[in-house]
């Protein structure tokens, strides 16, 4: 538990809806509220137990810890969950908004191509998920704590949300048989993000909810070699973030001693955006 020097950073007894919370970054999110006290709903797309208690670990079957089933873009599916979330604990105090996809680097190769021929299809996936999803989550759940008169919201945004993409780290897979770009999509929705922060913290000041942005950099998961070491050169610090190195900030956020931080946009990303 919260020992007394840390009280500013409590989030104990809290409850926070974690969108994506079966991901990489969400899953650790999760795993650290829930060592700190608070009461953690995840809502993901993904039923799969093996991955639950792989992600998850012991707190898996913490009883301060909820799985959801949820769809993000059906506003039905978030109003069902947020009930039973407030029926069972009470209304959040917190979300983070952490669900999105991308491309990953072994998709078709239409979607990691040219700009000129970039799937409308994959570009609209893209964008439901990122954009709209948020936005319902914000909706759904941040206009139940709105309600309530208090909470935090903290949507993660990329770096790629805030610069182009440095396509040079991806020369190496650029040949004549492989033509390959950071697709367009995920920034431009991870932009979209930034926004909706601001309209939010402004929209919601007055009644007691605050709404802030995370920006990242990239995180290790065991990338190609090649890539590691272009990403690794690009970055001051020299490397990818580890997998918990974000949860303090996320932490920070969500307790009192973020009270007077609304609208704004905090950069983790290893000095990426630095140069």
């Amino acid at each position: 538990m919260v020992q007394e020097q840390d009280k500013l950073f409590d989030v104990a007894g809290r409850v926070v809806v974690v969108t994506g919370g079966m991901g990489l970054l969400g899953s650790r999110f999760s795993r650290e509220l829930v060592r700190r006290g608070a009461r953690v709903a995840v809502f993901d797309a993904l039923d799969n137990e093996a991955l639950w208690h792989q992600r998850l670990g012991e707190e898996a079957e913490a009883a301060t810890l909820r799985r959801f089933c949820v769809d993000i873009t059906d506003r039905g599916e978030l109003q069902a969950a947020l009930e039973a979330v407030s029926k069972e604990w009470q209304t959040p105090y917190g979300l983070i908004n952490t669900a999105a996809i991308d491309s990953p680097p072994d998709a078709p190769a239409e979607e990691n191509g040219p700009f000129e021929t970039y799937p409308e299809a994959s570009w609209d996936k893209v964008m439901e998920v990122n954009v709209k999803g948020s936005m319902m989550a914000c909706q759904v759940i941040g206009g139940a704590m709105a309600s309530a008169g208090r909470g935090s919201i903290v949507n993660i945004c990329s770096t790629y949300g805030l610069v182009g993409p440095d396509q040079r780290v991806y020369e190496y897979r650029r040949t004549a048989e492989d033509v390959f770009y950071k697709p367009v999509s995920y920034s431009a929705s991870k932009s979209a993000i930034l926004n909706l922060t601001r309209y939010l913290a402004v929209y919601w000041a007055e009644r007691g909810v605050r709404v802030n942005t995370l920006t990242f950099g990239g995180v290790f998961n065991h990338q190609d070699e090649r890539f590691l070491a272009e990403y690794a050169r690009r970055t001051p610090l020299g490397r990818m973030a580890d997998h918990d190195e974000y949860n303090g900030a996320v932490i920070f956020l969500l307790s009192d001693a973020a009270s007077y931080m609304t609208g704004a946009n905090m950069v983790l990303d290893g000095g990426w955006t630095a140069w």
